[in-house]
């Protein structure tokens, strides 16, 4: 679904800061501090984010574009996901359908539905009810829709759940690479 891809994003994301700032930094300073240690490789995810994101012509891009023509349908969608990315090693098309699309994450291969995707990457919010909700005298609502401050003509045009997200996960990487980062990994019992 369009909830679970952007989910996956969403771990592509976070795994990749993860990725840049405990294996690949800490492994330069110990080069630097000249600490003996075993070299941990580890699969660069760059070219899914690619895949994903990429302007123009990745899947995100690919989806926006498809929103902007009132005739699209899921099927007219994955067909040109499929002409487009079809060379794509991280990309593939299931053999016996004509609406779902798999990306080889960094965790697994993942097909996804095409059904859905074309109105849940419309389901914008209206510029006046974001203006109004982010004024809401209840701090919980107005934090949930942030008054944005761009010109009129920006406002209006059209805006898609995906590039939203993007863009908010974009702010999301970027403050975290400010921090110092402290992660936890969870590993799930085989018997549970």
């Amino acid at each position: 679904s369009f909830e679970q891809f952007c989910i996956n994003l969403t771990n592509e994301k976070l795994q990749q800061h993860f990725n840049e700032h405990v294996l690949k930094m800490e492994q330069e300073e110990y080069k630097k501090e000249e600490i003996k240690w075993n070299q941990i490789e580890f699969s660069d995810n760059r070219k899914v984010l690619e895949l994903i994101e990429k302007k123009p012509g990745g899947i995100i891009a690919l989806l926006d574009e498809a929103c902007m023509f009132p005739r699209s349908t899921h099927e007219t969608f994955s067909q040109k996901l499929y002409e487009t990315l079809r060379k794509n090693n991280y990309f593939s098309k299931p053999k016996l359908s004509r609406t779902e699309f798999t990306v080889c994450h960094y965790a697994g291969d993942v097909t996804y539905q095409t059904d859905q995707f074309l109105e849940k990457n419309k389901d914008y919010v209206v510029a006046e009810h974001q203006a109004l909700l982010g004024s809401s005298r209840c701090t919980f609502i107005a934090d949930l829709f942030p008054v944005r401050k761009e010109d009129a003509s920006k406002q209006s045009k059209f805006s898609s759940i995906a590039a939203q997200f993007k863009q908010q996960l974009a702010f999301l990487i970027e403050r975290l690479s400010t921090t110092e980062p402290r992660y936890i990994r969870c590993v799930k019992p085989n018997n549970l």
